[in-house]
């Protein structure tokens, strides 16, 4: 599984908050309890903004509502983290969506230059290492699923 939201840690973080999900809603500026509902079941996704949104509401990281499949974060889960989808990333790093979603996706042989590395790590607000880490683990998590 591709990093992503991890609903049970949603509702689980919701509940330690000792709030209801109309409560949740109102803090980050959803539609409704509904919405919160949909996303604690896994049968819709918030978007990357919500992440953050939620993420703060409920006093806790980004990452730790995001469920990884490893114990090192991939692209994919970075940019949730800093709550950008893949237009809202190229448009901040000068890359091409399609080129930024082919490397999230793991489907690259080769890691980005030092320089885009550094530029992605800016955007990530994290160390090169770290983004260069997660290009890996997308590369691993795509031979992965190609073996399956």
């Amino acid at each position: 599984m591709v990093s992503g939201v991890d609903p049970s840690e949603l509702r689980a973080a919701r509940e330690r908050a000792g709030l209801t999900q109309h409560e949740l809603a109102r803090l980050v500026g959803a539609a409704g309890g509904e919405r919160v509902s949909r996303w604690e079941l896994g049968t819709s996704v918030p978007r990357p903004d919500f992440l953050v949104k939620l993420a703060r509401a409920l006093d806790i990281p980004t990452l730790r509502l995001i469920h990884l499949d490893g114990e090192i974060p991939d692209l994919r889960a970075l940019r949730l983290q800093v709550g950008l989808t893949v237009p809202e990333l190229a448009a901040r790093t000068s890359l091409s969506a399609p080129t930024y979603s082919w490397w999230e996706q793991g489907r690259a042989t080769r890691l980005p230059s030092a320089a885009t590395l550094e530029t992605l790590a800016k955007v990530f607000q994290q160390p090169a290492d770290v983004v260069a880490a997660a290009f890996n683990e997308a590369q691993r998590l795509h031979r992965r699923r190609k073996g399956q």
